[in-house]
């Protein structure tokens, strides 16, 4: 097991770092760490220790520990807000830190990024971001790595956010020609992410010009969108007793935006599940498909790979509204639950049933039992980043590989699941080429050589059925941009199967 010195860095760091002490004598430095920063700590190392995810990990901490109201904003705030931005943070830290950051303890390197998100991205003054970021190490850590942690941030206080960002930036990219190195340490994403959205961009009909302002977009915590679930509850008197600073959603019928924040789950109709947690594009994905045009029966609905639920239960809902009911499917138990939790509230007979079990198999069990099919496949998320702040540094250009067979297979499996004359819906929450359009394209040929034929549909017209004042390039298939749109980075590809 590695070893670490009392001063933050690992046994065998590079020597020499700032060690100078504070202005300020030690018995008058602040001790211990408020409750906020605490637990902002703690999530950041439950994300690395435990392979947790912060959306899961801080609020029940938060509510376990007393924490509410604008504290727990702070906290929230600190907590994502650094996992989006550490890699702008660990390059500004390396050129104070007089280390290398694999050298220094990974707890120190936590509370460094806290520190330098107070510092340069969130409205705390300079003398309480380091105060209090010493506070907490040396309560967590030591006095040693304490005093380390005081000399770099104060280091990192001395230059505004724009000087620090030009200076990474030019280290990144000295000659001025590789905007991709440049943008990817300036906003925070690591390099393979930023060459695949880039692509993304260019081969959805957008301009590689846009790829900044995508990547900012990310980084911005994004508002809460509430769905009310069809015939559950209107959208009106959902907006009504959300309060005043809740507003109509941006492009789906079902939405409700909590512009101020807020806490969902203080409305009886979330508690109830008559309304739910769910992004717009999410909403809308799942509204393209209920509204596809079908010949013929519109009775059986399948949610291939249901969990945690939330599509499924706009889905359920629909279904009833249509007189159909839902199948939903999904393969590990502890999802399933969640459905079951999700779809509750749904009408009697609304939900067929709650399975668990292999979506790759349920096209052989069942062929052509199904109208309508949505597959909401397993991907990279990288099209959520703005909600899932840890999922761009856990990553890997592999997992586009492992996910992409994976995704063709339930593809496959959703085209023999559906009737011929029944509609698929493919959708993931990523934009990435490999998981979309070519996964499509892949599915489609193998489909073709199982003798299932299977044609694309005008999604983007049913779209704007839904949503007409929305941009969308002159293409069938349908993605969406939190820089154009607001959302997450949904795709909707609607197949046909036609033999």
């Amino acid at each position: 097991m590695t070893g670490h010195r009392q001063d933050g860095s690992r046994h065998g760091g590079a020597r020499g770092g700032p060690r100078q002490r504070t202005a300020t004598a030690p018995s008058q430095r602040r001790r211990g760490a408020d409750a906020a920063r605490t637990a902002a700590f703690d999530a950041l190392r439950a994300v690395a220790e435990s392979d947790a995810y912060a959306n899961l990990v801080l609020p029940p901490m938060l509510r376990d520990r007393g924490i509410r109201g604008r504290d727990a904003g702070f906290a929230t705030e600190l907590a994502y807000g650094t996992l989006r931005l550490r890699g702008r943070y660990d390059a500004v830290i390396a050129r104070c830190a007089g280390r290398p950051l694999d050298q220094i303890d990974p707890p120190v390197l936590d509370a460094l990024r806290l520190g330098a998100h107070q510092l340069l991205g969130m409205r705390v003054p300079p003398h309480a971001a380091v105060s209090e970021t010493v506070g907490l190490v040396r309560e967590q850590v030591g006095g040693g790595a304490a005093q380390f942690v005081n000399a770099v941030l104060r280091a990192v206080s001395r230059e505004s956010l724009d000087t620090w960002l030009e200076r990474v930036g030019d280290a990144a990219d000295p000659a001025g020609t590789d905007a991709v190195a440049r943008l990817s340490v300036v906003e925070s994403h690591p390099a393979w992410v930023t060459r695949a959205l880039r692509e993304a961009l260019v081969g959805n009909g957008r301009g590689a010009d846009e790829l900044g302002d995508l990547l900012a977009a990310d980084n911005a915590a994004p508002r809460v969108s509430l769905v009310a679930r069809p015939g559950l509850v209107e959208a009106d008197e959902l907006r009504e007793a959300a309060g005043p600073e809740a507003t109509p959603g941006r492009w789906a019928p079902t939405a409700v935006t909590l512009s101020g924040g807020g806490d969902p789950a203080g409305l009886a109709a979330v508690r109830a599940g008559r309304a739910g947690v769910q992004d717009e594009g999410s909403q809308l994905v799942a509204l393209a498909l209920a509204a596809a045009p079908l010949d013929g029966p519109d009775a059986r609905w399948l949610d291939l790979c249901a969990g945690p639920g939330g599509k499924a239960a706009l889905l359920g809902a629909l279904a009833a509204e249509q007189g159909a009911t839902l199948l939903a499917n999904e393969v590990q138990p502890h999802r399933a639950r969640l459905v079951r939790q999700a779809v509750a509230a749904l009408p009697d007979g609304a939900v067929e049933d709650v399975r668990v079990g292999d979506g790759r198999e349920l096209g052989d069990a069942e062929p052509g039992a199904f109208d309508r099919v949505l597959l909401d496949a397993p991907c990279t998320g990288l099209g959520a980043l703005r909600r899932r702040p840890e999922s761009r540094w856990r990553r890997t250009p592999a997992d586009l590989a492992s996910l992409g067979a994976l995704q063709r297979d339930l593809l496959a499996s959703a085209l023999r699941a559906v009737r011929v004359g029944g509609v698929v819906a493919y959708v993931t929450c990523s934009p990435v080429l490999a998981e979309t359009q070519l996964a499509v394209v892949d599915a489609r040929r193998a489909a073709t050589k199982a003798g299932i034929g299977a044609e694309v549909l005008d999604a983007r017209a049913v779209v704007l059925g839904i949503a007409p004042d929305l941009d969308l390039p002159e293409r069938p298939d349908v993605q969406l941009w939190p820089h154009v749109h607001g959302t997450d980075a949904m795709h909707l590809t609607l197949l046909r199967r036609t033999s």
